[in-house]
C-alpha cells in the first residue's frame, strides 16, 4: 500500500448510497447502529457523494459519524458532481456547503465524480481540477482524485494531463472484469501503469452479484457457506494496487457478511476463482440488464420513470421466472411513475449512465415484457 494512504486500516469502505429512506430522510437509529459496528471492527472508510440519496447521505454522515468521532478516526471522501456546478465561480461556495453539511473542515479524499469524455471537457473549462488542487494546497482536502466511467484511452488521457491525480477509482468486479461495455480490466491497468492506487466501486455490481441464479448460486454452495457477495468482494480486494473496496451497505445483516469477509481478508483460492469463471459465463448467457442501480438517471427523467426498478424487475423475471414481477411492475413500480413505454426517448438517462445502456431501447424491451396483452 502506497504510504500515503496508511491512514486506511483496511480495505473495505462504506458506500453510504444505498440506505433505506423513509420520507426522504436515512433513519439516524440503524444507521448509527451500523456506523457503530464499522468502527468497532477496526474499519475506518466512509464514501458519498452531494448528491447520492438526494443529500441526505452527506446529512447522515454529520448526525451520526462526524458528530460522535473525533476527526482523527474515520476518513471521509466526498465527490464533486457535475450536475451541481455550472462555472467555477459555483466549485467553491460548493465545497463549503459539503464539509458544512457533513460537519468537518477537511475531507481526506476529494474526487471528481464520474468522469468519462464529455464530462472531463466541462471540468476542464470549469477548472475544476485546478480548484481542487488550490483546496489541496490549502489543506481542505488531503488526497485529489476521480472516480471514472468511460473507456480506458480516456483515463489516460487525464491520468497524462493531471499527473497529480492521485487515487482513481473505478468499477471492478468479476463480471466487468472483461465486459467490453465496461472494460474494468484495462481500466485497472492504466491505473497500473501510472502508479495511481485504485479504489473499487460496485465490486457487488449493484447488489446483482449477491442474487445468483440458481446455478450459479450452487457452484459457490459447493465450495462452503459463504454467501454470493462476500467472493465478489474478496475478488476485487485481491489485486495489487487496490486500495479500498467500496460496499454500498444497506442493513446490518450486509454490514456483518462484509465485515466478516474482510475483517481477517484472504485471497481467493483457485478453485473460488474457477467457480467465479463459470458463474460469469452462466450471467452472461442470460443476456441480463447490467444494471447497477445507482438512480443517477431517476431525477432528471421527464416521465419519472424508475428506470432501475423497472429494470429490476426485467431481470428477476429473466433468471428466475418470477410471475410476481407483473405486479410489482404494475401496482408498486409504475403507480404515480412512468411506464416503459411512456418514454419519450429524450436521452437525458443515456448521458449520465455509468453503464452507458442503451437505455432508450431497453425500455422497449421491458415495455414489450409487461405491458403486451396477456
Amino acid at each position: 500500500m502506497d504510504t500515503c494512504f496508511e491512514e486506511i486500516k483496511k480495505k473495505l469502505g462504506f458506500g453510504v448510497m444505498r440506505m433505506p429512506m423513509e420520507d426522504g430522510r436515512i433513519s439516524d437509529k440503524d444507521f448509527t447502529e451500523m456506523v457503530d459496528f464499522f468502527m468497532r471492527s477496526g474499519f475506518n472508510y466512509f464514501d458519498t457523494a452531494h448528491v447520492y440519496q438526494g443529500g441526505e447521505s452527506e446529512r447522515v454522515l454529520n448526525r451520526c459519524l462526524t458528530s460522535r468521532y473525533l476527526r482523527s478516526e474515520f476518513i471521509l471522501t466526498d465527490k464533486l458532481t457535475d450536475t451541481c456546478f455550472q462555472s467555477q465561480e459555483e466549485i467553491r461556495p460548493l465545497f463549503e456547503r459539503q464539509l458544512e453539511i457533513c460537519g468537518v473542515d477537511y475531507f481526506d479524499f476529494y474526487l471528481m465524480h464520474a468522469q468519462n469524455e464529455e464530462l472531463f471537457r466541462k471540468y476542464k473549462s470549469c477548472r475544476a481540477y485546478e480548484t481542487a488542487l488550490e483546496l489541496k494546497e490549502e489543506g481542505r482536502i488531503r488526497h485529489f482524485g476521480i472516480s471514472f466511467h468511460d473507456r480506458p484511452e480516456v483515463l489516460e488521457q487525464i491520468l497524462e494531463e493531471y499527473p497529480q491525480i492521485e487515487v482513481v477509482q473505478i468499477q471492478f468486479n468479476y463480471v466487468d472484469y472483461e465486459d467490453p461495455a465496461v472494460e474494468s480490466r484495462k481500466c485497472y491497468e492504466i491505473c497500473r501503469k501510472y502508479k495511481k492506487p485504485v479504489i473499487v466501486m460496485e465490486p457487488v455490481k449493484g447488489g446483482s452479484l449477491a442474487d445468483l441464479p440458481q446455478e450459479a448460486a450452487k457452484l459457490l454452495e459447493n465450495l462452503g457457506n459463504a454467501s454470493p457477495a462476500s467472493y465478489a468482494i474478496r475478488y476485487a480486494a485481491g489485486f495489487d494496487g487496490i486500495i479500498m473496496v467500496l460496499s454500498g451497505m444497506s442493513n446490518m445483516d450486509q454490514l456483518r457478511d462484509n465485515v466478516s469477509v474482510m475483517k481477517d481478508y484472504r485471497p481467493l483460492s483457485v478453485e473460488e476463482r474457477a467457480a467465479l469463471d463459470q458463474i460469469r459465463d452462466i450471467l452472461s448467457s442470460k443476456h441480463l440488464i447490467s444494471c447497477t442501480a445507482c438512480r443517477y438517471c431517476v431525477e432528471g427523467c421527464p416521465q419519472r420513470i424508475l428506470i432501475p426498478d423497472l429494470f429490476a424487475c426485467y431481470n428477476a423475471k429473466t433468471i428466475y421466472q418470477d410471475w410476481n414481477q407483473d405486479y410489482y411492475y404494475e401496482e408498486v413500480h409504475t403507480v404515480n411513475k412512468g411506464k416503459a413505454s411512456e418514454c419519450i426517448r429524450c436521452g437525458k438517462c443515456e448521458k449520465i449512465c455509468p453503464q452507458h445502456l442503451n437505455i432508450r431501447e431497453l425500455l422497449v424491451d421491458v415495455a414489450e415484457e409487461f405491458e403486451r396483452k396477456k
